[in-house]
């Protein structure tokens, strides 16, 4: 039994000295920025929406992207169960962290579920890599992805969360 402690203590000890001389290395010295933040819809602030992304006023992004998202629905669908399932495209215009001003271009797919007459959202959350080569500007070569979550209340806002890794 003393001996399997003895290599257990060891191997503790290897493993914290392998992780203090830096193998492991964190998300931002890989050149990927963890992002954050809420939006919510604002036809006033977003208000010069790119051709094909008009499906829904721009949702304007606060926080670690500063901006906004207009989005294109390529395919949207109910189910006898009250969910909806939609995807399509998506043009972010802004910046990440206060930097230089660009566009990425996501896809995405949203996942909600519905009171049975689909007026009122129970819940909702939605997927949007980002496509490849579809930066421009301080995105130029971005990679990554972006997650939604719906808050429902009064009226429904959104957080978002993910990473973004610049050329």
């Amino acid at each position: 039994m003393r001996t399997r402690i003895r290599r257990l203590a060891m191997l503790g000890m290897l493993m914290g000295g392998l992780l203090g001389t830096g193998l492991m290395v964190p998300v931002s010295a890989a050149g990927t920025t963890q992002i954050g933040g809420d939006a919510g819809y604002d036809a006033t602030w977003c208000d010069s929406p790119p051709a094909g992304f008009t499906s829904y006023p721009g949702l304007r992004l606060t926080g670690s992207l500063e901006g906004c998202l207009y989005t294109g629905v390529d395919e949207a669908r109910q189910t006898p169960s009250g969910g909806w399932i939609e995807t399509g495209r998506e043009m972010f215009v802004g910046s990440l962290n206060g930097g230089a001003t660009g566009t990425f271009t996501t896809s995405y797919r949203f996942q909600g579920k519905y009171e049975a007459d689909f007026t009122v959202e129970i819940h909702g959350r939605c997927q949007h890599p980002i496509a490849a080569g579809s930066g421009t500007g301080g995105f130029e070569g971005a990679t990554g992805r972006l997650d939604f979550k719906d808050i429902i209340g009064e009226t429904v806002t959104y957080v978002y969360r993910g990473h973004i890794k610049l050329g």
